[in-house]
């Protein structure tokens, strides 16, 4: 498989880019600065630098033609300000599915997060950041060209991943390796029986693959 991924050099996409990699898998990174690029072949994966914020669909369209599956895993990052959690969390998002359904590329996977929701009140960044992210989330939901799926972690970690995770519509908040995310999201990407679902991600008792089986219904 191809897979193109959108905020390639965050810390979750070079943990995806090396398990696609060494599994055979075919992994292109979406970059914002050219400096990033050595990084992502280290990781195994192909650099493609290109500006989510200021690019055109036909632009992003043009990097995911051909591809079997993309992964929006872009994020303003916890240092922005609320602009950008609009023009990255949610405008980039909208872009980049909008890109995936003009390249025909049906299976959309997308990086959120626990307690997205376009209707969330408040006024403080992680605020902004939860509103853009339902935003995003909503919009998503609402393209029928694409076959997705909404995953949305809690508190990320550094641990070293264990295999073992919590996989549901609803878990309850807990945190979960930034590891262990990258290899759900590596089921995902091959498991298109998930499309439509939003689920939530926590570390629990089920190992990864078992867990993304249950989700799929097999």
């Amino acid at each position: 498989m191809r897979i193109v991924i959108a905020g390639g050099h965050g810390q979750i996409a070079l943990r995806l880019e090396r398990l696609l990699a060494a599994r055979g898998d075919e992994a292109a990174g979406i970059i914002r600065k050219a400096e990033q690029a050595d990084e992502l072949r280290q990781a195994g994966a192909e650099p493609v630098v290109l500006d989510l914020e200021s690019a055109s669909v036909d632009e992003v369209a043009e990097r995911l033609r051909g591809a079997d599956a993309a992964v929006f895993a872009a994020g303003a990052g916890p240092g922005s300000g609320a602009a950008r959690k609009d023009t990255v969390d949610k405008a980039a998002a909208v872009l980049f599915a909008d890109a995936a359904v003009r390249a025909g590329v049906r299976r959309f996977v997308v990086v959120s997060s626990m307690g997205a929701d376009p209707r969330h009140q408040g006024d403080e960044i992680f605020d902004v950041y939860l509103r853009a992210k339902g935003e995003a989330d909503a919009y998503v939901r609402g393209l029928d060209a694409l076959d997705w799926t909404i995953l949305r972690p809690g508190q990320l970690t550094d641990d070293a991943g264990t295999g073992l995770v919590r996989l549901e519509a609803r878990t309850g908040r807990g945190p979960i390796p930034r590891d262990d995310v990258a290899a759900v999201l590596a089921e995902l990407v091959d498991t298109s029986a998930t499309a439509g679902l939003t689920l939530e991600l926590i570390s629990g008792p089920v190992p990864v693959s078992v867990a993304v089986k249950s989700v799929a219904g097999n």
